[in-house]
């Protein structure tokens, strides 16, 4: 279980600005972008900027001490909802590191080795991400981060949204934005067609033939995929310019009273609970993909959509 100390407040401040520090202040390097200062009981002080707990004032604190030393840094900041300020006890930490072009590959051999001196990591994996390298780690003391790593010629792709920066000697990050990744309205409108169409292929294929079956836990799973279906109609109804995450913080872009009806579909492995939850899943896709089929002038199957209906009707009349 991860233990707190309290908690600190961080901030940005401008080059050459005090900061406060126990027992007095000094000057912050220009190149410092954050505060990072703690006393000896791990409480933390600084000045305007954020609250954060002392476990993660630690790490960014080692973060800059690292980069620092490390010549193959070129910058390093900080985003996720902790630089937004939106960040809790239960926030990871979005660390982004910038490398000189031509230590990148060097620097991403040798990332295992950078993380260890952050912590000792007890979960360590890469992932890719829209053409970008990541590592998700998790360190002993239960803190979960990701490191998004960059070359000074090609980062923006790291990240979207605010950031706060720890470290940038040669102002490579000044007046940079990561503006939040739009999709194009033409593919946008191909991937509603693909949720509006296979529905009904998925409510077949995935639900009816294992209910009929009897293989409960089949039929479960393919509700789940059309309940899923169903919540990104619903971030689409809301943002169609977003891209459609299914659950992936759903509440920060779909109201609680939209996804109501849905919750109660999250039912008992059990025939007619799952026959119930099916028909309150169709019912709910209809009231969405008509209209944004209509807005998007995009065909609606409504043949399909009478057929497969009449079908689950007479799959629940045969239990």
């Amino acid at each position: 279980m991860r233990t707190f100390v309290g908690s600190v407040t961080l901030g940005i401040e401008t080059c050459g600005s005090r900061y406060q520090e126990a027992g007095g202040s000094r000057r912050m390097p220009q190149h410092w972008g954050w505060i990072v200062a703690m006393d000896d009981r791990g409480s933390g002080t600084a000045v305007a900027g954020l609250h954060l707990p002392a476990h993660v004032l630690l790490i960014l604190r080692r973060v800059v001490a690292v980069c620092r030393t490390d010549e193959r840094v070129a910058a390093a900041f900080l985003g996720g909802s902790l630089a937004r300020g939106a960040g809790d006890a239960y926030s990871d930490l979005d660390l982004n590191v910038i490398t000189a072009d031509a230590a990148y590959d060097d620097f991403f051999a040798g990332r295992a080795a950078f993380i260890r001196q952050l912590g000792e990591p007890v979960f360590l994996q890469d992932a890719t991400i829209d053409g970008a390298d990541f590592v998700f780690f998790t360190l002993q003391d239960g803190t979960e981060c990701e490191l998004g790593l960059g070359r000074e010629s090609h980062f923006t792709h790291l990240h979207v949204g605010p950031y706060r920066v720890l470290l940038d000697p040669k102002g490579i990050l000044e007046g940079v934005s990561f503006p939040e990744r739009t999709i194009a309205p033409a593919e946008q409108r191909e991937r509603l067609g693909g949720l509006i169409q296979w529905f009904w292929h998925d409510l077949s294929h995935h639900f009816m033939t294992p209910m009929a079956r009897g293989q409960l836990w089949s039929a479960y799973g393919g509700l789940e995929d059309l309940r899923r279906a169903c919540v990104n109609l619903a971030r689409l109804s809301e943002r169609f310019s977003a891209e459609a995450e299914a659950y992936e913080k759903v509440e920060q872009v779909v109201p609680a009273e939209q996804l109501a009806p849905l919750a109660e579909t999250c039912c008992p492995l059990e025939r007619e609970p799952l026959l119930r939850s099916a028909r309150a899943i169709v019912g709910y896709y209809e009231r969405l993909a008509r209209p944004l089929a209509q807005a998007h002038k995009l065909p609606y199957p409504a043949e399909l959509a009478r057929m497969m209906t009449e079908r689950l009707e007479r799959l629940g009349r045969a239990s």
